[in-house]
């Protein structure tokens, strides 16, 4: 059954994406138990950072498609809520209160890039295979993917992934800026928690830090919010083309 789950460990958040039959891709209904799940750490004091992590290996390969109708309307409202459903999501995972980091393992595609790239902090498998994915399906970039990229691994990685489709490894990963470590895939999400464990010792300081950093590092050109919308229109239309 498709869950996100939330274990609290030492001031620590450990938050869980499982649907394993499709490689921990994500629902509209994981969406909003994780937003639940967010919301309950911003509203614990007792929380001074959080961990993202797929169950059985593997990070997130995106949006779990089995229930897409080809034939649907892919500007009906339903969908177009749908789609905010997780892409809301990834936004207020970047806003959460706490520092964040992403012990990835496996694949990252799609969505799961984006999930990804919304954490302050990766770590990362060797092995690990950070995949952009939009064009292979054919369908445009969504969920603010070109902002929320850009800013961490510049504009020619960015292009290389998202316009040319380059597979990216853990290890090349933190050649670029995407990532900060990359480690053997058993150690990843130790290594995560145990940084994750530094500033949540104070977690209140913690949540003022985090603050500081985002606020004084700036926004990009053009707002996360702001890009999340403007991918959208053109990314539906990509994805009515493919199935006309």
């Amino acid at each position: 059954m498709p869950d996100v789950t939330l274990e609290i460990d030492d001031h620590v958040a450990i938050i869980t994406i499982v649907n394993p039959e499709v490689k921990n891709a994500l629902t509209p209904e994981m969406g909003d138990t994780m937003r639940g799940i967010l919301e309950e750490i911003n509203e614990t004091p007792e929380v001074g950072a959080a961990v993202i992590r797929g169950a059985d290996g593997t990070f997130c390969s995106g949006a779990d498609t089995r229930n897409w109708d080809p034939n649907r309307d892919l500007v009906a409202d339903e969908h177009y809520k749908n789609s905010g459903r997780v892409y809301g999501t990834f936004m207020k995972f970047g806003e959460l209160k706490v520092p964040t980091i992403a012990a990835v393992r496996g694949a990252a595609v799609g969505a799961g890039m984006n999930l990804l790239l919304a954490a302050d902090l990766r770590i990362v498998a060797k092995n690990a295979r950070l995949i952009s994915g939009f064009l292979k399906i054919p369908i445009h970039p969504g969920g603010g993917y070109f902002t929320i990229s850009g800013r961490l691994a510049g504009r020619e990685a960015t292009t290389a992934m998202g316009v040319f489709s380059e597979e990216v490894s853990g290890e090349d990963a933190v050649g670029i800026g995407l990532a900060w470590q990359a480690l053997d895939d058993a150690e990843v999400e130790d290594r995560a928690i145990e940084l994750a464990r530094r500033p949540a010792k104070d977690p209140e300081l913690a949540r003022e830090v985090i603050r500081s950093l985002r606020t004084e590092l700036g926004p990009p050109q053009i707002p996360w919010s702001a890009a999340l919308e403007f991918e959208r229109a053109t990314q539906m239309w990509s994805q009515r083309r493919r199935n006309p």
